[in-house]
C-alpha cells in the first residue's frame, strides 16, 4: 500500500522528511553514488531506531518492560507508521540501487565476451565437429536391447491354461459348498 506525502509529512521530523524526500523518483536519479550509498546507510539506521522504539513501546504497552519514573507508552501506532514510511524509501533506495547496477553490468558483460571471443580465435584450435553421433566412419551395429526369453512360449501357454483350470475347478467347488 503506497502512503501518501502529506502521511509522510505527518509521520517524520524535519531531517527524515528531508531525507525521504529525496527518495522519490525525480531527485533519487540525480543522486550520484556514493550520496545514494550514505543516503542509504542513513535510512536503515534511522528505520532500524523506528523499528526499535516500537517494539520497546509494544513491550511497555503489554507490561512486560517498563522505563523507571516514566509512565508507560498507551500506543505505538505513530512509531510504526514512521517504520512503514522509513522501509518504503529504503525499498526505493535499494531498487534505484539495483537498478544502476543492472545497466552497468551490461557493458562489462559485452566486454567479458568480446574478450572470451578473442581468446577462442587466438587459441588457433580448429572446430572439432559435432558432438553428437554422425556416419562419418560407417555404419555400426546396435545391439538389441531386448531380454532374451528364458521360457518356450509353449511352456508360458501350458502354465497358464494350467492356472485358469485351477481356479475354475475351485471356483466351482465353492459354488456347490455354497448350497
Amino acid at each position: 500500500m503506497a502512503i501518501r506525502m502529506r502521511d509522510e509529512v505527518r509521520a517524520l521530523s524535519n531531517d527524515e522528511l528531508e531525507m525521504v524526500v529525496k527518495t522519490h523518483i525525480p531527485l533519487i536519479l540525480d543522486l550520484s553514488e556514493a550520496e545514494l550509498r550514505d543516503l542509504i546507510k542513513q535510512v536503515r539506521e534511522r528505520r532500524k531506531r523506528a523499528r526499535d522504539v516500537a517494539n520497546r513501546q509494544r513491550r511497555e504497552m503489554r507490561g512486560k518492560a517498563g522505563r523507571p519514573g516514566a509512565a508507560p507508552a498507551r500506543e505505538n501506532a505513530g512509531t510504526k507508521h514512521k517504520e512503514a514510511v522509513l522501509a518504503g524509501a529504503l525499498k526505493r533506495l535499494n531498487n534505484e540501487k539495483e537498478r544502476r547496477e543492472r545497466l552497468s553490468a551490461v557493458p562489462e558483460q559485452v566486454r567479458i565476451a568480446k574478450r572470451a571471443l578473442q581468446l577462442k580465435r587466438a587459441s588457433g584450435k580448429g572446430h572439432s565437429g559435432p558432438s553428437y553421433r554422425t556416419a562419418s566412419k560407417g555404419m555400426h551395429s546396435i545391439e538389441n536391447q531386448k531380454p532374451e526369453r528364458l521360457l518356450h512360449p509353449m511352456e508360458i501357454g501350458r502354465v497358464s491354461q494350467f492356472v485358469k483350470d485351477a481356479q475354475a475347478k475351485r471356483d466351482s467347488q465353492r459354488a456347490e459348498a455354497g448350497r
